[in-house]
């Protein structure tokens, strides 16, 4: 890696320290300290490594995460977070979705170059946004071009007053339902080719089809539209020409190999062997995609549609609730893989209070403003958030224990009515602790009805 692809990479913030990532994480997820902990080490250690002497920086490879817990316990919320607090490219994947090489299905190489596209966007996303005051003058300059056609015809000077007034009507709005013709690029009379590519190489067939769809010149053609859409239109234009002097494909690989995040879930159920040591086609099947992901997640290269990439050092992380299985139970050569593993806590009813309470996004919030778009003030009073909690717990007890996704649910059923009938009764709404029980107690009792609602 030379000095200049590490300019190219976003820094991380010295800022954030572990004990600072935990504090952020703490805003959005209930307890599980130590995979916080862990998952705050695991980054910071890459703005370390981007600072230690070159000769070493290729040798420090990222300690990846097993995080082992049942469903619903915050495992995929730790990932998704810390990603987005990092501004890092993330993805998740199922495991489960990947065949061994050979079969039909998924390859695990996609993985990484769904990981190099989530790069791509951020980084257009992140350039639009500096360019767009330019790409915003220069629509605003073919706008009035095409008001004041003379003002483009040589010998022939428009009234500069004129332009300046029109400019200020733009800006403000009043001509924003006013009529214009404008040059739209046009794909009428070229032919629709879909590229059909094998099973692992669907990358091909995408970037076949997009170099033979972009053989011929490109056409335009008039097309009367109002104002405030041409303005829209053409300003996309502008964005794109001015993209295109950045090379937005380069820049997203190493974003990708030096920030990039890949969570793998559900990665107990590629596990293999049973009780009895014996070992199904099934079973050698799931080996096969655990000695598939074992080059991607040791460090190889991969080719994408914006170049090749390396994996050395993007930071993996699985998880997986192993009610069946144990991380033993993966092959060897897998396990040494994923040198850290952290434990999350199943969900007690005071997590589940919690949960109702103190998340900066909690469900309740989110209710609230639901509601407040109608004009309804929602409010819970006294122990009726506790009630919540103690339902949701017992449901997850005696039934599929689904962790907290299980508020989503209960919340649902208790605010039915008033979600329902909000546009025609606005208001103050009031949720106690009878309400609750009015609500709940009747689905409580009822172990057939919570097979089907619950």
């Amino acid at each position: 890696m030379t000095e200049q692809s590490f300019e190219i990479i976003e820094d991380f913030n010295a800022a954030l320290t572990p004990k600072k990532i935990v504090e952020f994480l703490d805003q959005y997820i209930v307890g599980q300290p130590e995979a916080k902990k862990a998952v705050s080490i695991a980054v910071r250690n890459r703005w370390r490594r981007a600072r230690v002497p070159k000769n070493l920086r290729e040798d420090i490879i990222p300690a990846n995460i097993i995080m082992i817990g049942p469903t619903g316990v915050g495992k995929t919320e730790i990932a998704r977070r810390l990603a987005k607090l990092l501004q890092a490219p993330f993805v998740k994947v199922e495991a489960t979705q990947y065949t061994e090489i050979g079969y039909v299905g998924k390859n695990v190489s996609s993985m990484v170059r769904d990981l190099v596209h989530t790069a791509a966007m951020m980084i257009k996303t992140k350039i639009s946004a500096k360019i767009r005051p330019l790409a915003e003058a220069k629509t605003e300059e073919r706008i009035l071009d095409i008001l004041l056609p003379s003002s483009k015809v040589p010998g022939i000077q428009a009234d500069s007053s004129t332009r300046e007034n029109l400019r200020t009507m733009l800006k403000n709005g009043a001509l924003d339902e006013r009529e214009i013709e404008i040059p739209v690029f046009s794909t009428a009379g070229k032919p629709f080719i879909e590229v059909f590519s094998p099973a692992g190489m669907e990358e091909m067939g995408i970037n076949m089809q997009d170099m033979i769809g972009n053989i011929g010149p490109k056409r335009r053609k008039m097309k009367k539209v109002k104002l405030k859409d041409a303005f829209e239109i053409l300003l996309e234009e502008e964005i794109s020409a001015l993209l295109e002097e950045h090379d937005i494909g380069l820049e997203a690989c190493r974003l990708a190999e030096e920030q990039g995040i890949i969570f793998i879930d559900e990665i107990d159920k590629i596990t293999v062997g049973d009780e009895n040591n014996t070992r199904s086609g099934q079973d050698v099947s799931r080996e096969g995609v655990q000695r598939d992901l074992l080059p991607i997640i040791e460090g190889t290269t991969v080719q994408t549609r914006f170049g090749t990439v390396k994996t050395d050092h993007m930071l993996f992380i699985a998880a997986g609730a192993f009610n069946v299985s144990n991380p033993s139970d993966m092959i060897p050569e897998f396990q040494g893989r994923f040198p850290i593993r952290v434990m999350l806590n199943d969900l007690n009813e005071e997590d589940y209070h919690r949960i109702l309470k103190e998340p900066k996004n909690s469900l309740i919030i989110q209710y609230q403003e639901l509601l407040k778009q109608d004009g309804v003030n929602l409010q819970f009073e006294g122990d009726s958030l506790r009630q919540i909690a103690e339902v949701s717990f017992e449901l997850n007890r005696t039934s599929e224990n689904i962790g907290a996704r299980r508020l989503q649910t209960v919340m649902n059923v208790l605010l039915e009515d008033i979600l329902f009938n909000a546009t025609e009764e606005p208001g103050i709404k009031t949720v106690n602790k009878e309400m609750v029980k009015e609500k709940l107690e009747s689905i409580m009792k009822e172990e057939d009805s919570r097979k089907y609602i619950l």
